[in-house]
């Protein structure tokens, strides 16, 4: 055997596991990289049982797909962070962590330390974070027009998503889409109409136990049980005895008062997140009055907020009116929808809340359209939050172009490592460039050079005709937050895959206490 073969057999040997893992995370980032950008097309995703689903959206391919591999798994999890703290930009978090593991990986089978490839793409990261919050700009409010196009752009260019979003985040308002405990994507509901809406308020997914008469109340007040509303047990062996049946009794005629009671304060919800005795039941249908019982602890948490209500036990019922007000909220519209089997409430005492309701003709369309909607509706509450910059892939370009720089004043091999950074930060254009049905050397480099010649980060293609246009003067825009903590996220699993030098099994049974 030559030296050239046994070196190179020795050098994969060296490296077997990286390569694997760098297998695991082309298979991944091969799965979602066709949906990125407005020219991107679907992936369908085959169940066990036959089951279909057709999708574009990043996120719900890589939660849905079928991972075992250890490294693939880390990529899932890179996608379901930027879900959850951003909730849009999963494929590009994604396309950015794979280009950048591949990248790294590169530099290494060059004879690059891994420790230095590593540093210099924390490095290289921390300079291109650094270079996206110099060129954001900021947002003046849920009024601003650049938020409809970056609803326009996050909702795959459908206007009636748009449309609902934008509306929906002006109800909300500034203040409360700038709550971290807050979620406009979550107030996204799919309906069963054909026709989609904004409803001023919340949506309680329960029907009343029993449907009482009055299929709209004005304003009435809200109850929040986080108990069950019934009186207090008695056990079976002391219902044998006279004194426990009187007891029975006793408690039966106490929890009566209490309902009479609730009916007089001009209460119209109640909600419990257990049962409700069969007498309680029939005496708010009777009194009009909406039973919600086993409602999730989040529906819960939600109904307060709006209503201004403070959750209570059942103990507080043996309270006077006085006191027990206090923990009252109130509602301005209570009805249920018996299409959408849910219950809709508006005009809370609260803080402000909205639903989109996105409808369409079938349950597989409704559940992709309101996807889409989730995806505007999160980014345009990221912009409102964070500011935006250049879309199309154009910004990360630019991080790229300052990285080259700042690579030439750096002597020590962590330059490898920035490097690596910079060819990965081309991937997001070149890929919508390939998506588009462009050659992404000659685009990529085209737009390369503009942006150096005119200094500007905006400068990108044209997915239509491939001509080279101005992003911000098409208003083609992304949330700086999405595009921050993808380049983020990328480099940290980037960093943790790279380090993999040996994959062991664990013994069975093995947790993190032992």
């Amino acid at each position: 055997m030559s030296q050239t073969k046994q070196g190179h057999s020795e050098g994969e040997e060296r490296h077997s596991a990286l390569l694997n893992n760098a297998g695991a995370v082309r298979a991944i980032c091969s799965a979602v990289e066709g949906t990125l950008g407005p020219k991107g097309l679907d992936t369908m995703l085959v169940g066990g049982q036959g089951d279909v689903l057709i999708t574009n959206d990043g996120a719900t391919i890589l939660e849905q797909m079928d991972v075992s591999h250890p490294a693939a798994r880390l990529m899932v999890q890179v996608a379901r962070s930027q879900q959850l703290l951003v909730g849009d930009g999963t494929t590009t978090a994604t396309v950015l962590s794979g280009a950048l593991v591949a990248e790294g990986i590169a530099e290494v089978l060059k004879g690059v330390p891994v420790a230095k490839v590593v540093a210099g793409i924390q490095e290289g990261v921390r300079l291109a974070i650094g270079y996206l919050r110099e060129r954001t700009r900021q947002v003046s409010g849920t009024d601003d027009p650049i938020l409809y196009r970056i609803a326009y752009v996050a909702g795959r260019e459908r206007e009636e998503i748009a449309d609902l979003v934008i509306r929906a985040a002006q109800y909300a308002g500034t203040r409360r889409l700038c709550e971290e405990t807050y979620r406009l994507a979550d107030a996204v509901v799919p309906s069963a109409a054909e026709h989609s809406e904004v409803w001023p308020g919340i949506l309680i997914n329960r029907q009343p136990s029993m449907l009482p008469w009055l299929a709209e109340l004005p304003e009435q007040r809200v109850l929040v049980l986080q108990d069950a509303l019934e009186p207090e047990q008695t056990e079976e062996e002391a219902l044998k005895t006279e004194s426990g049946f009187k007891e029975y009794m006793l408690r039966r005629n106490r929890f009566r008062s209490q309902l009479e009671q609730l009916a007089k304060l001009g209460i119209g919800v109640i909600a419990v997140d257990r049962g409700a005795d069969p007498e309680a039941e029939q005496f708010c249908a009777d009194r009009g009055i909406f039973l919600l019982t086993r409602v999730p602890r989040r529906e819960l948490r939600l109904l307060c907020e709006f209503t201004g209500a403070r959750p209570v036990r059942r103990a507080a019922l043996e309270k006077s009116p006085e006191e027990l007000e206090v923990f009252l909220g109130r509602a301005g519209k209570i009805g249920y929808d018996e299409r959408l089997e849910k219950v809709k409430i508006a005009e809370g005492g609260g803080r402000p809340a909205v639903s989109i309701l996105v409808g369409a003709s079938t349950r597989e369309v409704g559940g992709e359209l309101s996807r889409i909607a989730m995806d505007a509706a999160a980014a345009v509450q990221a912009a409102l939050r964070g500011g935006y910059v250049p879309g199309g892939g154009t910004i990360e370009l630019a991080a790229a172009r300052e990285i080259e720089r700042h690579r030439e004043t750096v002597h020590g091999m962590e330059a490898f490592g920035l490097s690596a950074v910079a060819r990965a930060l081309r991937k997001p254009l070149a890929q919508i460039v390939v998506n588009a049905g462009y050659n992404p050397l000659e685009k990529v480099e085209l737009a390369k050079a503009s942006q150096a010649e005119t200094n500007s980060d905006a400068i990108g293609i044209d997915c239509d005709t491939g001509e080279l246009i101005d992003c911000l003067e098409r208003e083609i825009v992304d949330p700086a937050l999405v595009k921050i903590h993808a380049i983020q996220a990328a480099g940290e699993v980037a960093s943790a895959i790279l380090r993999i030098h040996t994959v062991v099994k664990m013994k069975p049974g093995y947790t993190e206490r032992d």
